[in-house]
Formats: C-alpha cells, structure tokens, sequence
C-alpha cells in the first residue's frame, strides 16, 4: 500500500533572529519550522508546508516548507559594506536570513557604510546568498535623518503623495459651503471646545459638556466630517485606503490625507467654522447612556485647549491660567465630574485600566534624540479618553442593531491557555486571574489590576496582562471589545489619521441621507466594502505599528549611546531563557545576558519566571529593582545592552 499523502497547508512564514521560524496559519495555532526545514523562505513570505511532528501537549506541532508561493520583498534597506570588486547589503532587519551580494557593476555609487534599498535579482537557494543591486543611496549611516527615511522606505511607507491626488486636495476650498449648511444642525453659537496636546495640528474631535434640568449631563461629541471632503472612490479615497493611517515619528508625520485637508479645512480650528458629525448622548449619574442621537452639524470651535492648561483649571494650580479661562472653569469642572463617573462604571464592568507609560523622545534641530521620558498623563487625557470612548460605544450599539454594514473594532477574549501561562507568575505573589475555558471576563483581570494598584507589581502586571491578551482589530462583524469590556464598539472619533473610521463617517452621512432606508444592493455592497477595508486597514496598522515601534528602539539606542559606563537603577521587566530584561525610569529597556550577570551560573524557572543563581540561591523575579550598568547601545541593530552591577556586601 502506498503511503497516505501529506496535506499542503499555506501560511506567511515568520522568521527569527536564529534561522528557525513559524509559519502562520489562519484561525490555528502557529507551526514552528527548525532551521533545517525553512528551505530558502524569508521572513513575511507566503509558503506551502507539510507537517512533520503533529502537536503534543503544549508543544507546538512542527512543519517543514516544501514551496514558496509568494515572496514578500522585492527590496531590501541595509548597510552597503564595499570591498575591491564587489559589496554586500546588510539587512536592517535581523530576520531577514541573508546578506545581498551585489557584483561591482551594480554598486551605483554607494559608499561604505551608506544605508541603501537594494532590490533582489536572485534570491537565496542551497546555501548560497541572495543577489541584488542597489537602486537608491539613503545617505551615510551617521546622517541626520538617514535613520528616520530607513525605517520608512523598510516599511514602505508612502512618503510622498501623487500628484493627481496633491492636486485632487488643492483644490478642495478652505471655506465652508455656505449651501450645505441649511442641511444640518447649527452649533457655532454653542460653547465647543478641543482638548489635545501642545503639538497636535490635525484637531478632529471637539467636545461640549452641559447639565439637563433633571440632573442629568448632556455630552456632544463632534467629529470633523471628512467623508463630505473625502469622497467614495475619489483619488483621496484610493490613497486614504492604501495608507490606512497616519503614522507618528517624532519629527515628522506620515498622514493618511494631505496637508489641506489634516491641518485644513477638516481640522475644527478655534473660530472657524466646520462641518461635524455630532453624536449628543444625555448620560445618567452612574454614567449609562439614557439617549444618544448622531447627526451632521456645524460648528465653530470656541477655545483650542491642551491637556497641560486644562489639568491645571481642574486643580486649581495657575492663576494666570486660571483668570485666561475664568469663564469656563465650571465648563471644564462639569467635564472633570463626568469623566470620572463614566470611569467608574468603565471600571466595575471590567475596563482594563492598564499602567503602561508611553515614552516621549526629545529631539535636537538636526534629528538626534537628547532626551528621552515618560510621556506624562493627566486627568484631562482621561476626560478625553473616556468621551470618546463612550461615543464609539454609542455609535457601534446603533448600527448595530441597525444591521448596518459597519466597521467594528473587535477585541476577542485571550486564550485560557496564555491566562495560565500568566497565572504561574501570578501565583508567586498570591494572585489569581479566575478564568476557565468557558467563563473568560475582563472583570477577572481588572481585579487583580485594582488589588495591585499603587504596588511594585502595578506596571509589571500592566504589561504581563497586555501581552496575555489578544491584538485588537477591525472587522465588519461585531464581537465585542474585551479589554474596554464593551459589547460594542467601533472607531469613529478619527477619520483624519484613520480609514475605518473616515468609512463609518460615509455609512453614517449615507444613513441619515436616506431618512435610515438604504436598499439591499447598496447595503450589500457596502457590506462587501466593510469586509474588505477592515482587513487592509488591519493589516495597515500593522505595519504602522512596526514602524513606529523600530522608530523609537533606534532613537532610544542612539540616546543611550553616550551612556556608556554609566549606572542606573531599573526593574526587571521580563526574564528568559537567554536573560533578562530590565527597564530604567525614563522608559529605555536592555538586555543583561546570563555572561552579564556576573560570575555566577543562573539557572531559568519558565513556569515562575525566575532566575536562580546556583552557588548563592540569589533569586530574580520580574518587578525586582536592580543596579545595572550600560555595556552597549547600537542604533543600527536597534539594541540596548546592560550588565548587573555586583551587590555590596555589608556584613
């Protein structure tokens, strides 16, 4: 008898740093590939592979790839490094398992040590290295700049818009359409205010804040209707969906929509009057939403403010500020009160109030990262938080049950396995998150947060439950948001930096138009439009993500550059099998290897997550403060190194 045929199964092949990978299969577990099965595949490829070794216990089942269906990269961004008659490219991503040979006829001028894109002629087979040639020089490594354009064309941003849609944005009018404005509700004579950071310029929510003779409080939320600028199908449409989203990187934005639309016309300006989509709810005094109500709307912004101004109006904390807004002190206390009873009941269902401080990085004229901090919160970004949340929460619940082709923003339920997994940490300080397979509730998670608060523990568990849970993303199904425990949700509150959004905004304009009675062919195609630009939109963010994250590990390696030999104190933020992980105050994190630990041999708990020195019995568990010295820090491998500090002995 002839043997059974293995199945073929496709998946994107995810590499390491250690020639081994895994390859992602759709709605399953991933399969993990050793180094002498990867067969040529590099990271982000689509392959076919054959199980070798099926699943036992928790040990993942093992494939090896058989084809490559499709490769991911036709380009890659590295370092040219010349020799007399040929030069090779050393790939800014370490996962990327071969350097690129490029014969001397295809050098186009590069010079040593010149970040390059090299685009690939032939790929790796049979040991052999990938072939390529270079098709732009980037600049020297140590350029001002040179770092930031990298991380952009390695991401393939779009760095530039075409012209035909440049020219699609100028000459959309800076001025309102006087015509349109008998088709909405008129708010420019109502109190109306923005609240952002200092450095924001694509403001695209407002807010207002009032108390009903009952006692009860009236929130409206307005939102830059860019979907009457920005329409289906047009040339802004096609771009706004290839982008997805903004991305963020210190000096510089990469924007979904042009200049005249983020910083114009659709950013609500203090005293310039703008079309809105206004969502106005009537909130109870334990915060549930009695009424809600969307509609298109224009107003007139009455004072931009910043997070830093209105925090010091609700404490009371600078008269110079305080007599500038005297007027609309009771505006803002009414903000600060309703803010914290919808927090209130946010957090007895569930909301999962994480303590993860995001870094601000300080830069210099030319680029170069000087400072790097926690990027400090206040109650105002809570109030703005909480508003806009409760107006995603408003709008996803009506269409909801309106069976209207939506985005939603979907956040499932985390896998019990990866609760337990969390959970072996969680036993060593007396703590439990009570889940089972078929009862898995936020409110589980929010408790062990809550007993925590104010602890050692407080960050390291913030950060242990984030990587416990799931990836929020964007589907055209509702399924819930788990960690903001809400049975509805959506993005609506920022069309100007995202797609989803901008989408929701059209369905919505489309649905109050028709007096909320579309056909069944135009709710099918829009259904089919949902589906399709919540994936790419997903998949967008992504890749931002991964942008801006390299981004800040390069900035934060070059400020720590000339820190070397120098002490600091820090936390273990996590421990491996090759080490620890250990985060300093103003938010820099580094690798101490087990050589660094000093002239002991550690030994790795994995079910504890602890390291046990095997002459001493000195015990390292994540939350532990530890004295440790910088030993490297490398903006090109985007790495950061420590070494222990030796313990004085005092007896």
């Amino acid at each position: 008898m002839s043997k059974k045929k293995k199945k073929k199964i496709e998946g994107i092949f995810r590499a390491t740093e250690k020639s081994f990978g895994f390859v992602e299969i759709e709605n399953e577990e991933d399969l993990f590939i050793a180094a002498k099965n990867v067969n040529g595949a590099l990271n982000g490829d689509i392959v076919q592979v054959i199980i070798d070794k099926p699943k036992e216990g928790t040990k993942r089942a093992e494939a090896k790839i058989v084809k490559i269906c499709n490769r991911e990269k036709e380009t890659v961004v590295g370092i040219f490094q010349k020799s007399k008659n040929f030069g090779f490219v050393v790939p800014d991503d370490k996962k990327f398992a071969t350097d690129i040979f490029i014969s001397k006829s295809k050098c186009k001028n590069a010079k040593n040590n010149d970040k390059v894109i090299a685009k690939i002629i032939k790929y790796p087979k049979d040991g052999k290295n990938a072939e390529g040639e270079i098709i732009e020089v980037l600049g020297n490594v140590n350029q001002a700049g040179v770092d930031m354009l990298s991380v952009i064309k390695e991401f393939n941003l779009p760095n530039e818009f075409p012209s035909f849609v440049k020219e699609e944005a100028e000459k959309i009018s800076q001025e309102i359409n006087k015509k349109d404005i008998n088709n909405r509700r008129d708010l420019r004579d109502n109190i109306i205010f923005t609240i952002d950071g200092e450095d924001a310029k694509d403001l695209d929510d407002a807010i207002s804040v009032s108390k009903t003779k009952d006692g009860n409080y009236m929130l409206d939320i307005h939102i830059a209707d860019v979907s009457y600028y920005v329409k289906e199908s047009s040339k802004l449409d096609r771009e706004a969906i290839k982008r997805g989203t903004s991305v963020y990187m210190f000096d510089r934005v990469i924007p979904m929509l042009p200049f005249e639309l983020s910083n114009g016309i659709c950013s609500l300006n203090a005293g310039k009057d703008r079309f809105a989509l206004s969502c106005s709810m009537e909130i109870d005094n334990k915060g549930k939403v009695i009424t809600s109500d969307v509609y298109k709307s224009i107003i007139k912004v009455t004072e931009r403010m910043t997070y830093t101004n209105v925090n010091k109006i609700i404490n009371n904390q600078d008269d110079v500020i305080l007599n500038k807004y005297s007027k609309y002190i009771d505006k803002f206390k009414l903000m600060e009160e309703l803010a914290l009873i919808l927090k209130n009941r946010r957090l007895e269902q569930g909301y999962l109030n994480l303590d993860i401080p995001e870094s601000k990085i300080i830069l210099d004229e030319n680029g170069r990262a000087i400072e790097v901090k926690k990027y400090e919160t206040t109650f105002a970004n809570e109030i703005i938080e909480q508003f806009m949340l409760t107006a995603n929460e408003s709008i996803a619940e009506k269409f909801y049950w309106l069976e209207a082709p939506f985005i939603y923003r979907v956040h499932e339920e985390p896998e019990y396995e990866k609760i337990q997994e969390t959970n072996k940490f969680l036993f060593n300080i007396g703590e439990k998150i009570k889940a089972n397979r078929d009862n898995i509730r936020p409110k589980a998670f929010s408790d062990v947060l809550e007993k925590l608060k104010g602890t050692e523990y407080e960050k390291v568990i913030s950060t242990l439950i984030l990587r416990t849970l799931k990836l929020a993303k964007y589907e055209s199904e509702n399924k819930g948001h788990f960690g903001i425990a809400s049975k509805y949700y959506c993005h609506f509150t920022s069309p100007i930096r995202r797609y989803p959004d901008l989408f929701i905004h059209r369905v919505i304009s489309e649905y109050l138009e028709n007096n909320y009675n579309l056909n069944q062919e135009r709710k099918n195609e829009l259904d089919n439009k949902a589906k399709k630009y919540a994936e790419t939109s997903s998949e967008c963010e992504k890749v931002a993500t991964k942008a801006e994250r390299d981004a800040e590990d390069i900035k934060k390696a070059e400020f720590m550059q000339n820190k070397i030999g120098e002490e600091y104190e820090g936390i273990i933020s996590s421990i491996t099998s090759f080490g620890m992980f250990v985060e300093l105050e103003n938010t820099v994190e580094g690798l101490i290897r087990f050589e660094d630990m000093g002239n002991e041999y550690f030994v790795y708990d994995e079910n504890r997550k602890t390291l046990i020195g095997e002459k001493t019995n000195r015990v390292f568990k994540i939350g532990d403060q530890v004295k440790i010295k910088v030993i490297e820090a490398n903006k090109i491998l985007k790495k950061i190194a420590f070494e222990l500090c030796p313990t004085v002995d005092v007896s």
